[in-house]
């Protein structure tokens, strides 16, 4: 049943389909894991601004429908008066911003690497979840933040060629999982009981036509129009449409079939999924890398378990 039933009764599948949760999960692994290569692919023809403001506006443009078809629903229009605020703050914190700040860092690191510092954001939303929203460590919560940071710090301070050095570009993707931890707790704080068909829509609604300005100052047009852009300019598109799109829908449903705790699982694949694609593109990954990834996992891993 669509979010536009005229019910407006809230319909609840209480039947676990864990096949069908691994299919879906898997495919938003894939689709988020290739994400940091195709903002490579994308940077060969379009620069970090019309990257990052292309990919939320044609995430817009993805939920246009579906926002003009709420917008008549006068329960939908109550729940927007009341959240709006919530809503904005979302959208720039938790995809405006973070959108920027991958598309210039990919521009300087490799694609796995940013991949691979992602897999921080649960770390992320533990520990400001208990610093600013109130929320109880475990203990090994406590080891699996101290192994997520020390991992993350190799990952940092070591590059591909395994030399010690302070990269300043991973430290913007870091930055940017900081964000996902605060609007992963915004959403659990004040827009839990908005359905997410309604709530995703309309985060792009409130910060879609912002960057679609940004993205229309720009030579983003006459970019586009040159020979051989093809690739670039269907990368932008995918990002917008299916990892910021699809993906968000394909999240939500795998948390109704399995659970949470399930569905962030796709923490540990991502960064499978974005390694091997750096691997194929000629990318290195030092020893010492891996070994920062395995250490992160190992300490996601911990902040996830239930005991």
């Amino acid at each position: 049943m669509s979010a536009t039933t005229t019910t407006h009764e809230p319909v609840i599948n209480t039947e676990k389909r864990p096949l069908l949760a691994w299919v879906l999960l898997t495919a938003i692994a894939l689709i988020w894991g290739s994400s940091f290569i195709l903002m490579k692919k994308a940077l060969a023809v379009f620069s970090a601004q019309q990257i990052a403001s292309g990919r939320i506006f044609f995430a817009f443009l993805f939920f246009l429908p579906l926002i003009l078809n709420q917008s008549r629903r006068p329960d939908v229009r109550e729940a927007l008066r009341q959240r709006w605020v919530a809503l904005l703050v979302s959208g720039v914190v938790g995809y405006l911003l973070p959108a920027f700040l991958f598309a210039e860092a990919g521009a300087h690191i490799p694609s796995a690497l940013s991949g691979t510092l992602n897999s921080l954001s649960p770390l992320f939303v533990l520990l400001l979840g208990t610093l600013v929203f109130g929320q109880t460590f475990r203990a090994n919560q406590v080891w699996g933040i101290m192994l997520g940071f020390t991992g993350s710090m190799i990952l940092v301070f070591f590059g591909e060629s395994g030399s010690f050095s302070i990269n300043g570009y991973a430290l913007l993707v870091m930055l940017a999982t900081v964000m996902y931890g605060v609007n992963t707790n915004l959403i659990a704080k004040y827009l839990a009981h908005l359905p997410a068909l309604v709530a995703i829509p309309w985060t792009f609604a409130f910060i879609g036509p912002v960057a679609g300005i940004s993205l229309f100052s720009t030579d983003f047009l006459s970019r586009a129009q040159q020979a051989n852009t093809f690739i670039p300019l269907g990368a932008i598109l995918f990002l917008g449409g299916m990892a910021s799109g699809v993906s968000s829908v394909l999240f939500n449903r795998v948390i109704q079939l399995a659970s949470g705790v399930f569905a962030a699982s796709v923490t540990y694949l991502i960064p499978v999924v974005a390694i091997v694609w750096g691997l194929f593109d000629g990318e290195a990954v030092s020893l010492q890398q891996y070994v920062g990834l395995t250490i992160s996992l190992l300490g996601i891993y911990l902040v996830n378990k239930r005991s």
